[in-house]
């Protein structure tokens, strides 16, 4: 059988998505999606993700991690989704859609998506790191020359100690520059740095903000390996966060069919 599919990248971080909208991909095909992502045996992702029908909604998200497990919110990859429903005529202006987090809505500019995250109303602060969940569950460690960081081992040995083994957690670090945060991330699922994390790099913003360190009172610019984001929110004196808004660039790679 011959599968279309979508390339499309979020500053790095790339995805392979399918109209699944006749539900011909089932969900359950979870060694077909580590198949389809592996960069040497298939076409090679960070993750993919199904674009479905759903009742009340412009469109629903499903979003498999590139080891093949069905995963928590990606917001890279909410911002693709969005551009892709753009090109296939789903959305104009504004998105409303389902993911396994939830409701989420995005304001739609060719090729430039805003996406609004969930509240965040807990932030665990320890001596040497932050841990919160922004859609997906984030360690964060602010760090010294962050260009020269062992992100992988690092990253690795917290993902899989004692308190996060067996859920898994993403791995941020973070280095304070002059104009943005430098943020690399280990992810879980796809058990590697990846280029860029949507909901990493929200989750530093958070963090930096809680931190006094963030660009500005109310949205942080970030740099990560594969470009630029900026987080946009509202701190609260409970030190909750709400109105937080993802934005940055959502790019259409190309399109293929693969035989599965």
């Amino acid at each position: 059988m011959q599968l279309d599919f979508f390339k499309y990248q979020g500053t790095g971080n790339d995805f392979i998505i399918i109209d699944n909208r006749a539900k011909t991909f089932k969900r359950e095909e979870l060694q077909l999606v580590a198949q389809l992502c592996d960069r040497r045996f298939g076409i090679g992702a960070d993750g993919l993700m199904l674009l479905q029908n759903a009742q009340g909604y412009d469109f629903e998200m499903v979003y498999y991690n590139s080891d093949g497990r069905e995963s928590s919110m990606c917001g890279n990859g909410g911002r693709c989704i969005v551009e892709f429903a753009r090109i296939l005529g789903l959305v104009k202006e504004k998105a409303f859609f389902l993911a396994t987090d939830g409701e989420h809505e995005a304001l739609v500019k060719p090729g430039f998506i805003s996406l609004r995250m969930n509240n965040v109303s807990k932030v665990e602060m320890g001596a040497s790191y932050a841990f919160l969940n922004t859609g997906s569950p984030h360690y964060v460690a602010f760090v010294n020359d962050i260009e020269h960081y062992n992100v992988f081992e690092k990253g690795r040995e917290i993902r899989y100690n004692d308190r996060f083994s067996a859920e898994g957690t993403n791995v941020n670090f973070v280095e304070k520059h002059y104009n943005d945060l430098f943020v690399r991330t280990y992810e879980r699922g796809v058990e590697n740095e990846t280029y860029s994390c949507g909901t990493g790099v929200t989750a530093a913003a958070l963090v930096a903000s809680l931190k006094n360190v963030a660009t500005a009172d109310d949205y942080c610019d970030i740099k990560t390996l594969g470009g630029k984001l900026q987080v946009k929110f509202k701190k609260h004196h409970d030190n909750s966060f709400t109105d937080i808004w993802l934005e940055g660039p959502a790019t259409f790679v190309y399109r293929g069919e693969v035989n599965i």
